[in-house]
Protein backbone atom coordinates (compact mmCIF):
# COMPACT_ATOMS: atom_id res chain seq x y z
CA UNK A 1 0.00 0.00 0.00
CA UNK A 2 3.15 2.50 0.35
CA UNK A 3 3.73 1.56 -3.14
CA UNK A 4 0.54 1.94 -4.01
CA UNK A 5 0.14 5.71 -2.83
CA UNK A 6 3.20 6.34 -4.12
CA UNK A 7 2.08 5.75 -7.88
CA UNK A 8 -1.46 7.30 -6.98
CA UNK A 9 0.15 10.38 -5.46
CA UNK A 10 1.87 10.58 -8.54
CA UNK A 11 -0.96 10.42 -11.46
CA UNK A 12 -2.42 13.19 -8.71
CA UNK A 13 0.20 15.45 -9.47
CA UNK A 14 0.20 15.04 -13.33
CA UNK A 15 -3.45 15.86 -13.50
CA UNK A 16 -3.51 18.80 -11.29
CA UNK A 17 -0.02 19.96 -13.79
CA UNK A 18 -2.56 19.52 -16.92
CA UNK A 19 -5.36 21.41 -15.14
CA UNK A 20 -2.71 24.00 -14.29
CA UNK A 21 -1.97 24.26 -17.85
CA UNK A 22 -5.94 25.01 -19.31
CA UNK A 23 -6.06 27.81 -16.73
CA UNK A 24 -2.89 29.64 -17.62
CA UNK A 25 -3.47 31.62 -20.61
CA UNK A 26 0.00 31.76 -21.27
CA UNK A 27 0.05 28.41 -21.88
CA UNK A 28 -3.31 27.15 -23.29
CA UNK A 29 -3.32 28.39 -26.95
CA UNK A 30 -5.69 31.46 -26.81
CA UNK A 31 -7.94 30.77 -24.18
CA UNK A 32 -8.88 32.75 -21.32
CA UNK A 33 -7.24 33.25 -18.35
CA UNK A 34 -9.29 29.71 -15.49
CA UNK A 35 -11.39 29.50 -18.73
CA UNK A 36 -13.96 32.06 -17.07
CA UNK A 37 -15.92 33.43 -19.50
CA UNK A 38 -15.42 37.20 -18.65
CA UNK A 39 -11.81 36.55 -17.93
CA UNK A 40 -10.49 39.54 -15.50
CA UNK A 41 -13.97 39.88 -13.93
CA UNK A 42 -14.42 36.46 -12.68
CA UNK A 43 -12.79 33.69 -11.38
CA UNK A 44 -13.64 30.75 -13.75
CA UNK A 45 -12.12 27.31 -12.69
CA UNK A 46 -9.14 29.02 -10.81
CA UNK A 47 -10.47 27.83 -7.44
CA UNK A 48 -10.60 24.51 -8.36
CA UNK A 49 -6.98 24.46 -9.57
CA UNK A 50 -6.43 25.86 -5.70
CA UNK A 51 -8.32 22.64 -4.75
CA UNK A 52 -6.74 19.93 -6.99
CA UNK A 53 -2.93 21.69 -6.10
CA UNK A 54 -3.88 21.31 -2.11
CA UNK A 55 -5.11 17.93 -2.51
CA UNK A 56 -1.86 16.99 -4.96
CA UNK A 57 0.39 18.86 -2.18
CA UNK A 58 -1.37 16.77 1.09
CA UNK A 59 -0.69 13.65 -1.11
CA UNK A 60 3.02 14.18 -1.01
CA UNK A 61 2.80 14.01 2.73
CA UNK A 62 0.07 11.33 2.98
CA UNK A 63 3.01 9.13 0.27
CA UNK A 64 5.80 8.79 3.14
CA UNK A 65 5.80 5.06 3.56
CA UNK A 66 4.31 4.23 6.52
CA UNK A 67 7.03 1.18 6.76
CA UNK A 68 9.44 3.50 7.08
CA UNK A 69 8.41 3.38 10.98
CA UNK A 70 8.19 0.88 13.33
CA UNK A 71 7.53 0.58 16.66
CA UNK A 72 7.96 -2.55 19.03
CA UNK A 73 4.61 -3.78 20.70
CA UNK A 74 3.56 -6.33 23.28
CA UNK A 75 6.17 -5.92 25.62
CA UNK A 76 8.59 -6.09 23.17
CA UNK A 77 7.68 -9.21 21.36
CA UNK A 78 6.87 -8.09 18.01
CA UNK A 79 10.24 -6.02 17.30
CA UNK A 80 8.52 -4.95 13.88
CA UNK A 81 5.73 -4.12 12.58
CA UNK A 82 4.55 -2.99 9.21
CA UNK A 83 2.36 -0.19 10.01
CA UNK A 84 -0.06 -1.63 7.43
CA UNK A 85 -2.66 -0.11 8.80
CA UNK A 86 -1.40 3.11 8.63
CA UNK A 87 -0.48 2.52 5.01
CA UNK A 88 -4.15 1.62 3.88
CA UNK A 89 -5.73 4.25 5.54
CA UNK A 90 -3.58 7.06 4.03
CA UNK A 91 -4.06 4.98 1.09
CA UNK A 92 -7.57 5.49 0.83
CA UNK A 93 -6.68 9.12 1.36
CA UNK A 94 -4.75 9.35 -0.90
CA UNK A 95 -7.51 7.87 -3.65
CA UNK A 96 -10.13 9.91 -2.88
CA UNK A 97 -8.12 13.34 -3.53
CA UNK A 98 -6.86 11.54 -6.58
CA UNK A 99 -10.97 11.34 -7.59
CA UNK A 100 -11.13 14.83 -6.95
CA UNK A 101 -7.99 15.86 -8.53
CA UNK A 102 -8.61 13.56 -11.66
CA UNK A 103 -12.69 14.95 -11.63
CA UNK A 104 -11.49 18.84 -11.66
CA UNK A 105 -9.30 17.79 -14.87
CA UNK A 106 -12.33 16.28 -16.52
CA UNK A 107 -14.40 19.56 -15.45
CA UNK A 108 -11.80 22.05 -16.94
CA UNK A 109 -10.92 19.74 -19.79
CA UNK A 110 -14.44 20.44 -20.70
CA UNK A 111 -15.08 23.96 -20.35
CA UNK A 112 -11.88 24.06 -22.56
CA UNK A 113 -13.08 21.77 -25.05
CA UNK A 114 -16.67 24.08 -25.01
CA UNK A 115 -14.30 27.24 -25.61
CA UNK A 116 -11.96 25.61 -28.34
CA UNK A 117 -14.54 23.92 -30.21
CA UNK A 118 -16.73 27.58 -30.20
CA UNK A 119 -13.57 28.87 -31.65
CA UNK A 120 -13.18 26.66 -34.33
CA UNK A 121 -16.65 26.45 -36.06
CA UNK A 122 -17.06 23.01 -38.06
CA UNK A 123 -14.47 20.99 -35.90
CA UNK A 124 -15.28 18.34 -33.72
CA UNK A 125 -13.84 16.47 -31.24
CA UNK A 126 -12.69 13.20 -31.50
CA UNK A 127 -15.46 10.32 -30.57
CA UNK A 128 -14.00 9.11 -27.41
CA UNK A 129 -13.49 12.85 -26.08
CA UNK A 130 -17.07 13.08 -27.49
CA UNK A 131 -18.29 10.76 -25.31
CA UNK A 132 -16.53 11.91 -22.14
CA UNK A 133 -17.44 15.23 -22.92
CA UNK A 134 -21.29 14.34 -23.21
CA UNK A 135 -20.89 11.89 -19.91
CA UNK A 136 -19.43 15.05 -17.88
CA UNK A 137 -22.14 17.45 -19.55
CA UNK A 138 -25.24 15.32 -18.41
CA UNK A 139 -24.50 15.96 -15.06
CA UNK A 140 -22.53 19.03 -14.85
CA UNK A 141 -23.57 22.91 -17.33
CA UNK A 142 -20.85 24.73 -19.09
CA UNK A 143 -20.20 27.64 -16.66
CA UNK A 144 -21.27 30.47 -18.46
CA UNK A 145 -20.77 32.87 -15.14
CA UNK A 146 -19.11 32.53 -11.66
CA UNK A 147 -20.75 30.10 -9.81
CA UNK A 148 -20.33 27.94 -6.54
CA UNK A 149 -19.20 24.68 -7.81
CA UNK A 150 -19.18 22.41 -4.97
CA UNK A 151 -22.60 20.84 -6.12
CA UNK A 152 -19.92 20.36 -9.49
CA UNK A 153 -17.31 18.90 -8.30
CA UNK A 154 -19.22 16.43 -6.49
CA UNK A 155 -20.80 15.00 -9.37
CA UNK A 156 -17.85 14.74 -11.27
CA UNK A 157 -15.85 13.38 -8.64
CA UNK A 158 -19.02 10.22 -8.81
CA UNK A 159 -18.64 10.42 -11.93
CA UNK A 160 -14.51 9.63 -11.94
CA UNK A 161 -15.30 6.89 -9.11
CA UNK A 162 -18.56 5.17 -11.01
CA UNK A 163 -15.60 4.40 -13.93
CA UNK A 164 -17.85 6.08 -16.94
CA UNK A 165 -14.95 7.70 -18.12
CA UNK A 166 -12.29 4.90 -17.95
CA UNK A 167 -14.49 2.46 -20.43
CA UNK A 168 -14.91 4.61 -23.64
CA UNK A 169 -14.48 2.70 -26.52
CA UNK A 170 -13.61 6.07 -28.39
Amino acid sequence: LDFAKLALAELGSISERRTALLLDPHLNGGLPAFLAPASGLESGLMLLQYTAAALASENKVLAHPASADSIPTSANQEDHVSMGSIAGRHARTVLEHVERILAIEALCAAQALDLRLAMLPGVAAGAGVRDAHARLRAIVHHLDADRELGADLAAATALVRSGALADLDG
